[in-house]
């Protein structure tokens, strides 16, 4: 049973057929003078239509009379029409006369008709006596049949003589086989206005162009990272690109190639032209041309122009062209529009999105449900999407199923995944290998892993390899990996730079009254970095060198906000600055924050403040506290204190 709308499908599929083989064919017509004269004339198109029916009658009464070159016109205008019965028997009776377009063209008409060997044997007629169109097409014939000497040959013959398809053809034929000649005819073709011969010509100049950049054996980086997985609420990246080799900010000779194909229509050419101009920074034109190529088809195009919509600030639109790049199959605009709706809080329309782009061949999908599923708590379900997507390859997924397992208590379970991350370039994984053998005692290796991911770029990685240089007195290599971790953004970093170049200042001389006040050294603006990152002993070290410079007021603003935060030294530095003031009242209730946080030298103030006050059993609770705490110095101090405190009492 077949249903209507089947019946329609293979009517109009019937239709296309046989609009791509007249489209085919017209590639290879070689018209005959009074064709050509009348397809140049640019007229309206009612008179196009008037013209052709009045050339064609003229032809018509000429060919009847016996004249070749009007029965050769007429059969290629009706060839052109798709009239093969009618052009069949003017074409064989001019070709009969010696006429070489209408040999070749009665080859075409044959070969339409499924005769290629007989269309084969007129197309020669016609090469042989000079037809470049036919050359060209009995070159692809030998080609189909793997003929490549013959076909060769003849194509060859079909370019030399200045066609652009034969020129093309044989730069195909050519690049196929890794020859150099290859690029002289895609550039012969290109002159002539042949778009796909121009954008294969840039793709061949920026490739040339990126390995001499590189070399011949260094597999180098790419200008932009291919598109990765798009966590709710990520970014991501717009069509990928081979570095170019050329000084920036310069359009190259590949681009002015794809430029010219790119204007004649060529939308992957577009697509190409966007990504480089976008590359550039140039994103108003970048967008015309993605919009070019999206509105001829092209998926990934759409999918880039909703990045550069959403980067401007205008979603709604990205979600239009991402739905409509979704639909004919893009993964990663189906990914955006997951993590759109996630960002949302849908959950179910991300999911939904994020299956699309997974059933579209696209692993980042797997990936993301992963993230959506662990964001819900949902970790069976994390597991067996993040597994999904680990066995296709995907590098963080295997890092991140290699975590779940480690939370599970799996730490041997967990390694072989975190492995397979790291070998496969995964930063996080082979920092996340280094936790896993630290954990283990095993500090060599750990630090093998650390290193490996300090190397990429990562952060807590340097800042570990950092820690590691100093505890083995390696002062120069500590040095270098903490600036990049604390350049990275780490304060622990940060302070442990600052401690290291603390301990290389001179001792300050004695102060000198009215002296001007020293810059802040290099180690204090790293201290004031971890400082400003809430590191509460980069806090407490600020406000100890603000008050060496005299700077009260700073030191009590950091000294509080340490305290505040938790740090006992910061409480007790903060209630020394206040009883200098006068405040002890104040200065007590930061002293006894810090005594009861373990800070023996608090107590003993605390101490002594009761003792002053007359309070001598309080005074004996925090002698007693401050023995406990230490250190010996403080202890010995409030042991006396409270021996005498005691005398008192029972005097």
């Amino acid at each position: 049973m077949v249903f209507m709308g089947d019946r329609a499908t293979l009517l109009e599929t019937g239709r296309f057929v046989q609009r791509h083989a007249r489209n085919a064919a017209d590639e290879i017509i070689e018209a005959a003078r009074a064709v050509d004269a009348i397809l140049d004339t640019a007229t309206p198109a009612d008179a196009d239509t008037e013209n052709e029916t009045e050339t064609e009658a003229r032809h018509r009464r000429a060919a009847e009379n016996g004249d070749v070159p009007a029965m050769s016109a007429l059969g290629a205008l009706l060839l052109r029409r798709g009239d093969l019965d009618g052009a069949e028997p003017h074409l064989r009776g001019a070709t009969s006369e010696g006429d070489r377009a209408a040999a070749n063209n009665l080859g075409v008409l044959l070969h339409q008709r499924g005769y290629a060997e007989e269309a084969a044997g007129w197309w020669r007629v016609a090469a042989v006596a000079g037809s470049a169109p036919a050359a060209h097409a009995l070159g692809r014939h030998h080609r189909e049949r793997g003929d490549e000497p013959a076909a060769e040959y003849w194509l060859r013959q079909a370019a030399e003589q200045g066609h652009a398809l034969g020129a093309y053809a044989l730069a195909d034929l050519l690049e196929h086989r890794s020859d150099v000649g290859a690029e002289r005819w895609l550039r012969a073709a290109a002159e002539q206005g042949h778009r796909e011969a121009a954008y294969r010509l840039a793709l061949a100049l920026e490739r040339r162009a990126t390995e001499t950049t590189r070399g011949p054996h260094d597999t180098g980086t790419r200008l932009r990272v291919p598109a990765a997985a798009i966590a709710p609420g990520a970014t991501a990246p717009g069509p990928a690109l081979p570095a170019t080799g050329e000084p920036a900010g310069g359009p190259t000779e590949a681009e002015q190639w794809f430029r010219q194909a790119a204007a004649r229509g060529h939308r992957r050419a577009a697509l190409h032209l966007g990504a480089l101009l976008e590359h550039r920074g140039e994103l108003k034109e970048a967008g015309r041309w993605y919009l070019s190529s999206a509105k001829e088809g092209e998926a990934r195009a759409a999918c880039a122009l909703g990045f550069l919509l959403r980067d401007a600030g205008d979603e709604e639109s990205a979600a239009v062209w991402w739905l409509r790049a979704a639909q004919d199959g893009d993964g990663n605009a189906a990914n955006a529009l997951g993590a759109l709706h996630a960002a949302r809080g849908e959950q179910q329309t991300a999911e939904r999105w994020y299956r699309a782009a997974m059933d579209a061949g696209d692993v980042n999908g797997a990936y993301n449900l992963g993230l959506l599923c662990a964001a819900q708590d949902r970790i069976p379900q994390a597991e067996q999407w993040y597994r999904r997507a680990a066995y296709a390859g995907h590098r963080e997924a295997a890092n991140a199923l290699a975590v779940l397992l480690l939370q599970a208590g799996d730490a041997n379970g967990a390694e072989p995944w975190f492995s397979k991350a790291a070998e496969a370039g995964s930063v996080d994984a082979a920092f996340n290998l280094g936790i896993l053998h630290a954990g283990r005692d095993d500090d060599r290796t750990a630090l093998v892993w650390y290193e490996r991911a300090a190397a990429a770029g990562h952060t807590e990685a340097a800042l570990q390899v950092g820690i590691a240089a100093l505890r083995d007195g390696d002062e120069r290599t500590a040095e270098r990996h903490l600036r990049c971790a604390a350049g990275g953004g780490s304060a622990e970093a940060a302070f442990r730079l600052a401690s290291v170049l603390d301990a290389r200042r001179p001792e300050p001389g004695p102060a000198v009254l009215g002296a001007p006040q020293d810059e802040k050294s290099e180690c204090e603006e790293w201290y004031e970095r971890a400082a400003e990152q809430g590191h509460r002993r980069a806090q407490v070290r600020v406000g100890m060198l603000a008050a060496g410079r005299g700077d009260l007021a700073e030191a009590a603003r950091w000294y509080r906000e340490a305290a505040e935060a938790g740090s006992r030294n910061g409480a007790f530095n903060l209630g020394l600055l206040l009883a200098r003031e006068g405040s002890e009242r104040e200065a007590a209730l930061w002293w006894t924050r810090a005594a009861r946080a373990g800070h023996g030298r608090a107590a003993l103030r605390l101490a002594l403040l009761a003792a002053r006050r007359g309070e001598l059993t309080e005074g004996r609770h925090w002698c007693a506290r401050a023995v406990e705490l230490g250190p010996a110095e403080v202890a010995e101090r409030a042991a006396r204190l409270s021996e005498a405190l005691h005398q008192e009492l029972t005097a």
